[in-house]
């Protein structure tokens, strides 16, 4: 491991260790890959020295959901609802997909995450239809520099609900072939479609797998009307809760779905801009704090929505602070806030790194930990004076005050830009393979009338019950 140090001098610095808390005017002292040093004055010989005054230090941000390969697909569906997204997408353009689309896509998007200030990120690669695929989807994510979680999740063969196609065994391969370590930068889950997007049969077929493979779970459970059919009960009934299962979305569970969460030590994944958006139901932040889950944080689809975590973050707070105020006898006269900017920050962070399998690596700024650390400036009007760090990071917060990003002691944007080489040339080749894309569609029924421009709305996709 290489001794090189870097020492960010002067900064404002938000921990997200407990111990640690946050420090004005403090350091941090990295040693190769690992935060050595926390505190003020810190003297460290022939460290590269950042200046961190007006800025915020702080752990990477970490997504805990997202479909990185629709980044090529990006906004075509900010006016649709969950059903005109499955028709669309998983019905449609996802068939469509090359290997060397579902390659740019995770490129591009991974890129754009980390020019946002996400170091982490869970990959729910449900766009794998052949070895090619989940190949070309893998390489991207190493070639990022970021660390991921490639969580397999199948592909569109596997995605017409409700499914009667198997999980790929082809996913033995990818974890025999490139997932050695779980010290890895990059490691591996399962995307369970579960009993709310398969059937019975073939929900317990890939929970075989699951266990013959020995790894991590991410499932989506309480999807709007799909998750009213009381999925975590099911699988409450058929032995597969455990403190390796992330549930995500978890809009339409029953209450006492949550308490089955909790029970098993579960985790779980928020995607309030999405949820909000696409009308899966109102975000389920509330209702898991109340058994005592901490949810993680997560961008989910960039076919809708922004892919940072700032947006995130200011859609959970918004909506659940209006659920609760809503719920007052006399609105607007509650005795205080429930849910603090710290709280959502902590959702950013460590709560994903948690869901994630990753805290004991990254998540805080803690010493012993992997240097995954942001820069974020403040020497901006909207950040002028610095008079609450977390209330003007949730608030006032935005990718293009993203200054530094730190992967494992290695830069990956620095001064404003990102490390990797030609981003110009990857925007042109994303761009030829959208309109090549597109092309292909139109020869496909139920895309026959896809475009671009934002005028597209396909029809709605049911999942009969």
């Amino acid at each position: 491991m290489s001794d090189r140090r870097t020492l960010f001098r002067n900064g404002t610095v938000l921990t997200v260790d407990p111990q640690l808390g946050q420090m004005e005017g403090a350091d941090v002292l990295v040693e190769g890959r690992r935060i050595l040093e926390v505190g003020h004055g810190i003297e460290a010989g022939d460290a590269e020295v950042v200046d961190a005054t007006d800025m915020i230090v702080m752990p990477g941000f970490v997504d805990s959901h997202r479909h990185l390969w629709q980044a090529l697909i990006r906004h075509i569906g900010s006016d649709w609802t969950h059903g005109q997204y499955l028709t669309g997408v998983h019905v449609g353009l996802s068939g469509d997909y090359r290997a060397e689309d579902t390659y740019l896509g995770n490129l591009v998007g991974a890129l754009e995450a980390i020019d946002s200030g996400i170091t982490t990120l869970l990959d729910w690669s449900h766009n794998i239809d052949s070895p090619e695929q989940g190949d070309g989807a893998i390489q991207a994510l190493q070639e990022s520099g970021m660390r991921s979680v490639f969580a397999h999740g199948g592909g569109a063969t596997m995605w017409q609900l409700p499914s009667t196609v198997p999980h790929t065994r082809d996913v033995l391969r990818i974890k025999d072939q490139y997932f050695s370590s779980d010290d890895q930068l990059m490691t591996m889950a399962i995307g369970l479609r579960g009993p709310q997007f398969s059937t019975p049969e073939v929900a317990i077929e890939d929970w075989k797998l699951i266990q013959e493979l020995g790894c991590r779970v991410t499932v989506h459970n309480g999807d709007g009307e799909w998750g009213k059919s009381r999925p975590v009960a099911w699988m409450h009934e058929h032995g597969m809760l455990s403190d390796k299962v992330t549930h995500v979305h978890c809009c339409s569970l029953a209450d006492d779905e949550f308490q089955m969460i909790a029970d098993s030590g579960g985790t779980a994944s928020v995607s309030a801009d999405v949820e909000a958006q696409m009308g899966l139901g109102w975000p389920a932040t509330g209702k898991l704090l109340k058994v005592g889950v901490r949810p993680s944080l997560s961008v989910d689809v960039c076919v809708s929505n922004g892919g940072d975590m700032f947006n995130a973050m200011k859609a959970t707070i918004a909506i659940q602070r209006g659920l609760d105020n809503a719920a007052e006898a006399t609105p607007g006269e509650q005795a205080g806030i429930e849910l603090s900017c710290h709280d959502v920050i902590e959702f950013a962070t460590i709560e994903g790194a948690r869901a994630l399998g990753l805290d004991h690596v990254t998540g805080s700024l803690t010493p012993g930990k992997d240097a995954d650390i942001i820069c974020i400036r403040t020497d901006n009007l909207a950040m002028t004076p610095l008079n609450n760090p977390a209330g003007a990071l949730v608030y006032s917060g935005h990718p293009g005050m993203v200054d530094s990003v730190m992967v494992r002691g290695e830069w990956l944007k620095r001064h404003g830009k990102l490390t990797y080489g030609d981003v110009a040339g990857l925007r042109q080749r994303a761009s030829a393979a959208r309109d090549v894309l597109f092309e292909r569609a139109l020869e496909r029924p139920s895309t026959a009338d896809a475009r671009t421009g934002g005028s597209w709305i396909p029809g709605i996709h049911r999942v009969p019950r």
